[in-house]
């Protein structure tokens, strides 16, 4: 029996591999000709893929907008600037939520560790004042800052009212100063003040191709309209 039982596990491999070589002998030439098709087909999939993301996206990827929109109209910009201290104490999430309750629409964010000489170019008109060297120092510090741009109507006036005051102890209840902070110096938040400011701004922090989107929410028609 047990000889027997040997006999058969010892014919199988044998089998198989005669099986595999004569699979492989036939099926050359169809082989080749169907990795050719395969190939083929793989190209075909591919190019239509590609065309069909390109498609999708050149609704969104083309920035036709002046890059701060335009003043008082449902297409101004105003930049939004979450500093290290809003980052560490993470507030990032409480505070984009409260630009889009508002309606707002995100069209650029990025997280960015910035360079002392870009502190001190996004600061240069402050540069002769006292704590000129400690705010730069502090914005560079290697915590990240998060960038944003924002759109809608009146968006760069109302984004400095949901601020709140440069000096939180300054600022109401209910704006975002005025509930999370206590100190000038730690105000977690920096806001464009005037139309001018918001075109240097975006232009300093998105000034790349393609890093701010133009698109429109589901929701446009129940949040922005004057009927």
């Amino acid at each position: 029996m047990f000889a027997r039982t040997a006999a058969r596990f010892a014919v199988r491999p044998a089998a198989a591999s005669i099986k595999a070589r004569t699979f492989a002998t036939a099926s050359r030439a169809t082989a080749s000709a169907g990795s050719r098709h395969m190939a083929m087909a793989t190209a075909g999939v591919v190019t239509a893929s590609a065309l069909s993301y390109a498609y999708l996206q050149k609704p969104v990827a083309a920035d036709s907008k002046p890059i701060a929109g335009v003043k008082g109209t449902f297409s101004e910009r105003t930049f939004i600037a979450i500093k290290p201290d809003g980052v560490q104490r993470g507030l990032v999430g409480k505070i984009i939520q409260r630009f889009e309750e508002r309606g707002y629409k995100l069209v650029g964010l990025k997280a960015i560790a910035p360079s002392k000489e870009m502190a001190e170019k996004h600061y240069d008109d402050l540069k002769e004042r006292p704590f000129f060297a400690g705010l730069v120092k502090y914005i560079s510090s290697g915590t990240p800052v998060v960038a944003m741009v924002w759109e809608g109507k009146d968006v760069i006036k109302q984004g400095r009212r949901m601020l709140g005051a440069t000096d939180p102890l300054a600022s109401e209840p209910g704006t975002i100063r005025g509930d999370y902070c206590i100190s000038v110096g730690r105000n977690i938040i920096h806001g464009s003040d005037s139309f001018e400011a918001a075109e240097k701004e975006i232009g300093l922090w998105f000034g790349k191709a393609g890093e701010l989107i133009d698109w429109t929410p589901s929701n446009v028609e129940w949040v922005q309209a004057d009927n």
